[in-house]
C-alpha cells in the first residue's frame, strides 16, 4: 500500500513538472515560447546573439562569448549578457546553464529558458527591471574589472 501511494505521488509530481515546463524554440530568427513568438533573434556569429522586442523592435539583450584574449586557452572564457534597455551587464564563467556543444542555437534556447525561469523575461518577452537587478546580483562575476591587461 505504501509503495502504491509513493508511486502515485511520484507520478503526480513528475507530471506537474512536464505540465509547467515551457518549450522554447528559436526558428527563422524568431524566439517561440510554446509556439507563440515572444522575441526576435539575430545570430551575429557563433559567439554572439542579439534579441529584440516584439513591441518596438528594440534590441533588449545581447549575448557574447569572450575568449579573454586567449583563443587557445579556454579555462578563462566567459560570457556577457548585456541587458541593453536596463543598461546592465552580467559577466560569468559558469557555462552550465547554457552549455550546448556545437550548437549555438540550442545554447540560446537554454539561455532564454533560464531567463524565463528566473523571471528576467516574462511570457510576453519583456524584461522585468527588478528581476534584471536580482539576476545581476546572483550571477555577475565582474570579470572585466578583475582582469589585468
Amino acid at each position: 500500500m505504501k509503495t502504491k501511494k509513493l508511486l502515485t505521488s511520484f507520478l503526480l509530481i513528475s507530471g506537474l513538472g512536464f505540465y509547467f515546463s515551457q518549450e522554447v524554440v528559436i526558428k527563422d530568427d524568431k524566439v517561440l515560447l510554446d509556439g507563440k513568438q515572444i522575441l526576435k533573434a539575430e545570430k551575429i556569429n557563433v559567439l554572439q546573439y542579439s534579441f529584440y522586442s516584439m513591441k518596438d523592435d528594440e534590441e533588449i539583450l545581447m549575448f557574447r562569448q569572450m575568449d579573454n584574449e586567449t583563443p587557445k586557452y579556454m579555462d578563462d572564457d566567459y560570457y556577457v549578457l548585456n541587458f541593453l534597455t536596463e543598461k546592465t551587464k552580467v559577466e560569468s564563467t559558469d557555462f552550465t546553464k547554457i552549455l550546448n556543444f556545437m550548437n549555438s542555437r540550442k545554447a540560446m534556447e537554454k539561455l532564454i529558458k533560464w531567463l524565463l525561469k528566473e523571471r528576467v523575461i516574462n511570457n510576453d518577452g519583456e524584461l522585468n527591471p527588478e528581476r534584471v537587478k536580482t539576476f545581476k546580483e546572483k550571477y555577475d562575476e565582474n570579470i572585466t574589472d578583475r582582469t589585468f591587461r
